[in-house]
């Protein structure tokens, strides 16, 4: 038998029970997966609590890598032995085997190893939409990114020198600045002692900056709104410290005609040609040497204490489960 996390009922970290689960054979459409990593990522934190409901019971995750063990009627792009990785729905990466439909899977280099790869697709995928698509940062622009330290913000950082800009990135400690600095990050705002809005125009002679990447949510939406530059766009991806509700879109001319957008990564990948050429971008940039840095592995069955580790702001760059 398959193991699995699942959840019965929304809440805390509690709520997720290690059961043993039935994995059927594929259907027309599907692949059957023998996972060897599988992502952790605060959207499972937003899916446990209901935030973003999903349907129960269920398991939640949305990345993982593996080993192609069967094929169902219909696939022909991959067949058994295939290292493949996603990060997509359906929900239910948080298992040892899975079922999941041959469209939502790309196949892994050979220059890429499985723990490499599943702990980058997800966040990989997101740095690559918010900065080639959403906002195209071009060379010599300077941005802004919330939480630099974090597993999007550490690739963002690298992959934004590689383009050619100046980042600008809050961070929650000194240890974090250090770790965001040493990936690529230009310059570094401690948010909890700092005014981050003056020290963006303080580092970019008062002009701020023309896009401000922000995934922690209500807590810092005022700085990032007034580190923007006239005509700049807030790119809010995330809800890290709770959603950004009643908001005044007034307030959006009145801090200089900006652009407001709430991006997702399903949407940018959800057909199968964005969803390939965001993997193919991602897996180009790890060979021109952009580094995954997996600094927190825990066992699959060990997942609640992952979500508190996570929720508590105690991890850095990307963290993995082992089934």
């Amino acid at each position: 038998m398959a193991m699995a996390i699942r959840i019965h009922e929304h809440g805390g970290p509690e709520k997720m029970q290690w059961e043993e689960v039935a994995v059927a054979d594929p259907g027309p459409g599907e692949v059957k997966l023998t996972q060897s990593v599988v992502g952790l990522n605060y959207i499972d934190v937003y899916h446990r609590t209901g935030l973003y409901p999903m349907e129960l019971p269920g398991a939640i995750g949305l990345e993982g890598a593996g080993t192609v063990s069967a094929v169902g009627e219909g696939v022909t792009e991959f067949k058994e032995g295939d290292r493949v990785a996603y990060a997509a729905p359906p929900v239910g990466a948080y298992a040892s085997e899975r079922i999941i439909p041959w469209h939502r899977l790309v196949k892994i280099p050979d220059s890429i190893s499985d723990e490499t790869a599943g702990a980058m697709m997800l966040q990989g995928m997101t740095a690559e939409y918010l900065i080639r698509r959403t906002f195209p940062v071009q060379a010599g622009q300077t941005v802004l990114f919330h939480a630099a330290a974090g597993g999007v913000g550490l690739i963002v950082c690298q992959w934004l020198k590689q383009i050619g800009a100046t980042v600008i990135g809050t961070v929650g400690s000194e240890e974090k600045a250090a770790l965001a600095k040493a990936h690529g990050c230009d310059h570094t705002i401690l948010y909890k002692t700092e005014d981050v809005a003056k020290r963006v125009h303080d580092l970019t002679d008062g002009k701020g900056v023309p896009v401000v990447y922000d995934a922690v949510g209500k807590d810092t939406l005022d700085g990032s709104l007034d580190s923007l530059a006239p005509r700049g766009m807030f790119v809010s991806f995330g809800n890290a410290s709770g959603p950004i509700e009643n908001f005044n879109l007034a307030v959006l001319a009145q801090k200089g005609s900006l652009y407001l957008t709430r991006p997702t990564l399903m949407t940018y990948t959800a057909e199968r040609a964005d969803l390939v050429e965001s993997a193919n971008a991602l897996f180009a940039a790890v060979d021109k040497g952009l580094k995954i840095e997996v600094n927190q592995r825990y066992a699959l069955k060990d997942a609640a204490q992952a979500h508190r580790d996570l929720e508590g702001r105690k991890t850095t760059g990307s963290t993995i489960l082992i089934p």
